[in-house]
């Protein structure tokens, strides 16, 4: 145990170093870090972004950042693996909370999601942010890309999320979980030509340009190969991750809207993550955990682990 102290959220008097809370106790921010609303000079913050109004299937991730949150209280301040390190010995993370939305007018989630998001990026260096459904994501690129510009996209996801995109009632166009990276592409947001897709099982109209390794190859390589075809794609442009936990096979992540058969295991694919420690990432997400449709928190472990792998990438850079 790293401490003697508990609520190291709340009590906790350093923004790095572990807490020291037992596994089943304390208050549940996301691995324990310090809640708090003053984010500046911090390496990283996490959020969550309570949001389900966009899906075509099974709701429920509007409880996302909840069971994230609590999953994490697994991490027993250990070193982590597979990163042999204390993640927080000098890197400065806090738990923002969550995005304020106002559940009576869901059109209006997306904006406040993206002031929000460029309001907390003008003052911390990395935002992770715990969904939340899949269209959550669009709003979080336009806020990333008004600070770096256009980036590359590196999507874990069972789906391409292109399908075509209507007009919504004031004329701009209407993005769903389905749908947000065609708009995204459209909005020039993301460059195609090195923006990736890994473990697609289905099928859209168009690519987009976007390379795809779709569930079948996935299969068929290890972890490693993976990886190097990711930055073969990338070629070195600062990325934005966003990880729909519907990329793992069901039986790994049951708990989510639209879960697909024949995908990868949560073991495969936190392994390509561990390789992806020199990617330049400026960004990422976790979403679609879907808490009402999982099994004794087995999708928000793999999500929470996901979450954690994504700072294990951060701590390595961060310590050069």
């Amino acid at each position: 145990m790293a401490g003697d102290s508990i609520d190291h959220a709340f009590a906790g008097n350093d923004l790095t170093g572990a807490a020291g809370d037992p596994t089943y106790a304390g208050a549940l921010s996301f691995m324990r870090r310090r809640f708090t609303k003053a984010v500046e000079a911090t390496d990283v913050t996490v959020w969550g972004v309570p949001f389900d109004a966009a899906v075509s299937n099974r709701p429920g991730a509007r409880f996302g950042p909840q069971a994230l949150r609590r999953a994490s209280a697994i991490f027993d301040n250990d070193p982590q693996y597979p990163f042999h390190r204390d993640l927080f010995e000098t890197m400065r993370v806090v738990d923002y909370g969550d995005c304020r939305l106002d559940y009576r007018l869901p059109e209006t989630a997306h904006a406040a999601i993206q002031t929000e998001a460029a309001s907390l990026l003008a003052k911390t260096g990395f935002l992770l942010t715990l969904g939340g459904d899949h269209s959550i994501t669009f709003p979080l690129l336009q806020a990333h890309v008004a600070r770096h510009g256009k980036l590359s996209l590196v999507q874990f996801d069972a789906h391409q999320d292109t399908w075509p995109v209507a007009a919504g009632h004031d004329g701009a166009p209407r993005v769903d979980h389905g749908s947000f990276v065609k708009v995204a592409m459209e909005a020039e947001l993301i460059d195609p030509a090195t923006s990736i897709q890994i473990g697609i099982r289905t099928h859209a109209p168009e690519d987009c340009g976007i390379d795809i390794l779709y569930g079948e190859a996935v299969e068929d390589m290890t972890s490693a190969a993976i990886a190097e075809r990711i930055y073969e794609r990338t070629r070195g442009a600062k990325a934005y991750l966003t990880f729909d936990i519907d990329c793992l096979d069901a039986a790994f992540a049951p708990g989510t809207g639209t879960p697909v058969a024949g995908g990868p295991s949560s073991a495969k694919m936190l392994a390509v993550l561990h390789h992806l420690r020199k990617l330049p990432i400026v960004g990422a997400d976790v979403v679609e955990v879907s808490p009402p449709y999982d099994h004794g928190d087995v999708t928000a472990i793999a999500g929470a682990t996901v979450a954690m792998y994504v700072l294990g990438i951060l701590a390595e850079q961060h310590a050069g």
